[in-house]
């Protein structure tokens, strides 16, 4: 087939799909309004979160499931965006990243511009038994959980499907200076994502030393987290033949954002000692101001 005739192909698939889609102005501004308020109560999330939301029934102005379903949102997301009505931060992704080269006019803006990345040693603590990793099956997920991996001085690693190992090699050098690791996995729950996170530990001891204790474990998606949060499924592909014990698949986003960011906090604190987070918190802002003190003193200084 050529280039051309695949173009046409796709431009009459496209017009197809719009004509199927075609809702009144009532129901789009319905379904913008359902965006906007599962937004404003809980963000970041990704386009697919979003989607996903939209596909409930009992929704005045729900979608279908379906790849249509999604580029419906898809684009109201970004027209709501456009328009001001979504600060463009509330929707997460971070499957396009750039590399940047920061440059400073001083040694006190260095300074400043650092303090608020100065992080105490939270998993390092004596009384800490266990350092913790987070990892998930997309940049997608990785998205929505970020800002609280770092709250938590958590690494997250998200894998990109069946991950590298070149990745794999990297995080388990990281983990071979621990000694006791444990790993949080969110993934989603199909026929191949349910082997993902098998795949990755095995990377992962892989490289480990002998002395080296992981502790793995998946924390969602899982089959009765489908039935508690009634997460919506589909039909297993019938020609992917791994995995045959799972008959209904559920993409990890179809978790609401804020169950899942609520779920993995949980998880990780019940790892550190009460009130250890509240202590380090107190000790960063100390140094913090010791560090705004350090930059004062450089401005005063003669150049």
């Amino acid at each position: 087939m050529s280039r051309g005739h695949r173009e046409r192909m796709n431009a009459v698939y496209r017009a197809r799909t719009i004509k199927r889609d075609r809702r009144t102005k009532a129901a789009v501004e319905q379904l913008d309004e359902q965006i906007v308020d599962v937004l404003r109560t809980d963000h970041p999330q990704s386009v697919r979160h979003v989607f996903y939301r939209m596909t409930d029934p009992r929704l005045a102005e729900p979608v279908e499931k379906s790849q249509n379903g999604y580029r419906t949102v898809q684009q109201r997301c970004l027209l709501l965006r456009r328009s001001g009505v979504v600060p463009y931060d509330w929707i997460s992704d971070t499957s396009r990243m750039g590399y940047h080269t920061n440059t400073y006019g001083s040694g006190a803006e260095f300074l400043r511009s650092v303090s608020s990345l100065y992080r105490g040693q939270l998993w390092e603590r004596p009384d800490v038994s266990t350092y913790c990793e987070v990892w998930v099956e997309s940049r997608s997920l990785a998205g929505v959980l970020v800002d609280m991996c770092r709250e938590l001085a958590v690494s997250l690693y998200p894998a990109g499907g069946f991950t590298s190992a070149s990745f794999a090699y990297s995080a388990a050098e990281g983990l071979n200076r621990q000694g006791v690791t444990t790993v949080f996995y969110i993934g989603d729950y199909d026929p191949a994502g349910v082997l993902i996170d098998v795949a990755i530990e095995r990377e992962l001891r892989r490289h480990l030393r002998d002395n080296v204790t992981l502790n793995f474990e998946r924390i969602a998606i899982t089959e009765q987290q489908i039935a508690e949060y009634g997460l919506p499924t589909k039909p297993r592909k019938e020609t992917d033949r791994r995995a045959l014990h799972i008959e209904s698949t559920v993409e990890a986003e179809a978790m609401p954002a804020s169950a899942m960011r609520a779920l993995l906090r949980k998880r990780i604190e019940a790892l550190l000692p009460e009130g250890a987070l509240d202590v380090v918190k107190v000790a960063e802002e100390s140094e913090r101001e010791h560090i705004e003190r350090m930059a004062a003193l450089l401005e005063e200084s003669p150049q």
